[in-house]
């Protein structure tokens, strides 16, 4: 009865917080796990120290209605618009996204305007049987290019990253995402770390053959390196269907690997350490090895 009114008030407090942007079940019939006792939820960006996070766009667009016709906030990615008219991503990962920000005259339903609309799913986290813990399944069909959630948590500096990377890596946890999109600059500035803070994306898992992808997306903060990071769907997800993406991202880099998601300092002459990750994905296609 106890871990059940653990498991009730969690799901009670995340709730409360998300207003059903997306709405949220937990459910655990595998073990006695209880809630997270060092797990704070968040549904945005939560500066670290010395972090500030810019939410004074200085352009927006004119348009009264926004679409593919209209030159509007995506001109300033590939030039292509990223959404259909369903308001589903239709532009390929590694494409950055603009949307429409706070300074733009279109309305609050304009085509351009989807992450920051909130994810509008209705998720269960639940406790896996396989011993990968925690994990998301959604409640409902999810159709190919629809949003799904932001992978929000603590946004801190790269030097604090790799203070932390290196304490996760002993304790055999990660949760840092490295904001790399800025290829101009060629260097990270900022580090995503929700270890403590952060939503229901959280408790995603790996899969090497996921059923979401990583976008960088850009809003009322057009700083290049401070993208929020959303989540969208690969392929139709059935209900009841768990939901993940690859924590590799799709990068063969060694660098890349080894930072994005805090194996920091673990690299020798600049390769991959022997030191690796067993995957428990169950793909036909697993690598075995998250690094």
């Amino acid at each position: 009865m106890e871990q059940l009114a653990s498991l009730k008030d969690w799901e009670d407090e995340m709730n409360n917080i998300t207003k059903g942007k997306p709405s949220i079940k937990v459910e655990n019939i595998v073990d006695l796990e209880r809630a997270p006792q060092e797990f704070l939820y968040i549904d945005d960006y939560l500066p670290g120290l010395g972090v500030i996070i810019p939410e004074e766009p200085p352009i927006g667009c004119e348009c009264s209605t926004c679409d593919s016709k209209t030159k509007c906030c995506y001109a300033l990615c590939d030039g292509s618009f990223p959404y259909t008219s369903a308001c589903r991503i239709r532009v390929p990962p590694g494409t950055p996204i603009y949307e429409c920000n706070k300074r733009c005259r279109c309305p609050h339903n304009c085509q351009n305007r989807v992450v920051q609309r909130g994810s509008h799913m209705k998720l269960c986290v639940f406790r896996t049987s396989n011993g990968r813990g925690w994990g998301v399944k959604t409640l409902r069909v999810i159709k190919k290019g629809t949003f799904v959630i932001q992978y929000v948590g603590e946004v801190i500096t790269n030097e604090e990253a790799e203070k932390r990377g290196k304490e996760y890596d002993a304790a055999g946890r990660t949760y840092l995402f490295d904001l790399d999109y800025n290829e101009t600059e060629g260097q990270c500035p900022y580090t995503v770390d929700a270890a403590i803070y952060g939503n229901v994306s959280h408790f995603i898992n790996h899969s090497c053959d996921p059923n979401l992808a990583v976008y960088a997306v850009w809003i009322n903060c057009l700083d290049p390196n401070l993208p929020k990071l959303a989540l969208f769907a690969t392929k139709d997800i059935k209900q009841n269907e768990e939901i993940t993406f690859d924590y590799r991202c799709q990068s063969t880099k060694d660098d890349f690997l080894r930072q994005r998601l805090g194996l920091l300092g673990n690299s020798i002459n600049g390769k991959i350490s022997d030191i690796r990750t067993q995957c428990k994905c169950g793909a036909n296609v697993c690598r075995q090895y998250l690094f």
